[in-house]
């Protein structure tokens, strides 16, 4: 394909089905949010630009985007807390802009999104987890583009977006999990063999070797692992 050419539009099946598809063990979530938002520009009829929205503790910002439009209507709401993505966002729930012209529920919204071609918007509400929620928000250049059917595409979409989100942040979550227990077994077992080590050295028990231990991390104010790892290296070498 060319570039700037658009890819050809997908039965909505089809895009269900690639976001089934999408494998977690092969991509991190902003490839996740992309993939999203590229199918949804493919899949709703009349989608100019498509963008996700996250709301975390640090704010709101664009985790993927189809364009540089997209992204200056969301920046502007972003930097004044107003705009149709952000209420979708908090309200969880689906704002329909037929004519940005007339629009007057944002002030300067209009303007913004007028400027660079955008007519019509609709943003939906993904319901994600706890502390975290989000917008899958489509433009249109054309007025009074999104029809009920478009309607019920979109949030049937943002359905199956949320849940590859939510699934995405699960897997995250797990992963990171998985990490901090690995370090941990690591730890334990370089901690045994530094036991080990001074119970051969001084005849004493597994308490009081680790006692040892301990009072060394204490006075060299460094993590007991790193003292125990320390100790079996030297050991190792000589």
């Amino acid at each position: 394909m060319h570039p700037g050419m658009t890819p050809d539009p997908l039965d909505p099946t089809a895009a269900f089905r690639e976001l089934g598809r999408i494998n977690l063990g092969e991509t991190d979530l902003d490839g996740v949010m992309a993939t999203v938002a590229g199918l949804a520009k493919r899949t709703v009829p009349g989608a100019y630009e498509v963008s996700v929205t996250l709301i975390r503790d640090r704010g709101p910002h664009t985790v993927a985007s189809t364009g540089t439009a997209a992204d200056h209507i969301d920046k502007w709401q972003y930097e004044r807390g107003s705009g149709p993505c952000l209420d979708a966002c908090r309200k969880r729930s689906t704002l329909l802009v037929d004519d940005v012209s007339a629009e007057r529920r944002w002030p300067g919204w209009d303007e913004v999104a007028g400027s660079v071609g955008v007519n019509s918007a609709l943003s939906v509400g993904l319901p994600i987890r706890e502390r975290v929620s989000g917008a899958l928000n489509v433009y249109a250049t054309s007025i009074r583009n999104f029809d009920d059917d478009a309607v019920l595409l979109a949030e049937t979409f943002a359905s199956y977006a949320a849940v590859a989100l939510a699934n995405a942040h699960l897997y995250d979550t797990t992963v990171t999990l998985a990490n901090h227990m690995q370090t941990a077994m690591e730890s334990r077992a370089v901690i045994e063999q530094a036991k080990g080590i001074i119970m051969g050295q001084r005849h004493c028990t597994a308490d009081d070797a680790f006692t040892i231990l301990s009072r060394a991390s204490q006075e060299s104010n460094r993590k007991l692992r790193e003292v125990a790892a320390d100790l079996v290296e030297r050991a190792q070498r000589g």
